[in-house]
């Protein structure tokens, strides 16, 4: 049986590989959100199927962002769309590369597999009083993920992520012409389009989550963690309640 590491101790967190798409991935993803919005600018309503204008009936009106959250910060349509498709590039390519690095290393398999026992729901409500309590390591396994951040990266890294850059690619005339296939997939461009806005939500509403729960887990420990690796394990309290 493995020793827990003791509170204070160095371990080492993140791989290379982790902290490298870290980011990029954070890079890409903070520049695409905002060229995004000033692409939405252009036309800010969301409609289902193949075709949607001015007089159809729309899902959704998101508003018109200001330009402190646009990128460019003035309405350029033509140099919002050059930011998001180059990083758009980036985002791709960065996480097929995580992918095979994270197969070679086992990354997935040792850290991000899901087990049956962690879905017990006293397993699970374990872990979310736990969080509600800002106790965010089990003090036996203080480097391992617990089930909740494994659920949410599967679902951003193998579910949103790739959705986002799917649709992304069923809107880009070139690939419709290339790969006529891939929007009927979705039901039609405007259907590609409301899914890619609904995907491009949901990352941005994980990374504040994300950062707000680095903040309150100490953020100069997890921000040591994920520039160099290594960990300080905290003090934790003496006992942790979790499902069998």
């Amino acid at each position: 049986m493995d020793v827990p590491p003791t509170p204070g101790s160095l371990v080492h967190r993140h791989r290379l590989a982790t902290r490298l798409w870290h980011w990029a991935n954070a890079v890409a993803i903070l520049i695409l959100l905002g060229s995004g919005l000033g692409i939405s600018n252009a036309h800010p309503h969301l409609y289902w199927g193949k075709y949607g204008a001015n007089f159809d009936h729309a899902w959704a009106n998101p508003p018109f962002m200001p330009g402190w959250i646009t990128i460019p910060t003035t309405y350029n349509l033509a140099l919002s769309r050059r930011w998001h498709l180059f990083f758009a590039l980036v985002l791709a390519f960065s996480l097929l590369a995580f992918l095979v690095a994270g197969l070679l290393n086992r990354h997935f398999q040792r850290d991000l597999t899901i087990r049956a026992r962690e879905l017990a729901p006293r397993h699970l409500r374990a872990d979310v009083k736990a969080h509600l309590a800002f106790r965010f390591h089990d003090p036996d396994r203080p480097i391992a993920y617990n089930i909740l951040q494994k659920l949410a990266y599967a679902v951003v890294i193998f579910g949103l992520i790739p959705l986002m850059i799917f649709t992304g690619l069923a809107l880009s005339p070139g690939m419709d012409a290339a790969w006529p296939w891939l929007l009927d997939i979705f039901g039609g461009r405007q259907s590609a389009r409301s899914i890619h806005f609904i995907c491009a939500c949901a990352v941005g509403g994980f990374a504040v989550l994300h950062l707000v729960l680095v903040i309150l887990a100490g953020a100069g420990n997890e921000l040591r963690s994920i520039l160099t690796g290594w960990w300080r394990v905290p003090d934790e309290p003496p006992h942790r309640e979790h499902g069998a």
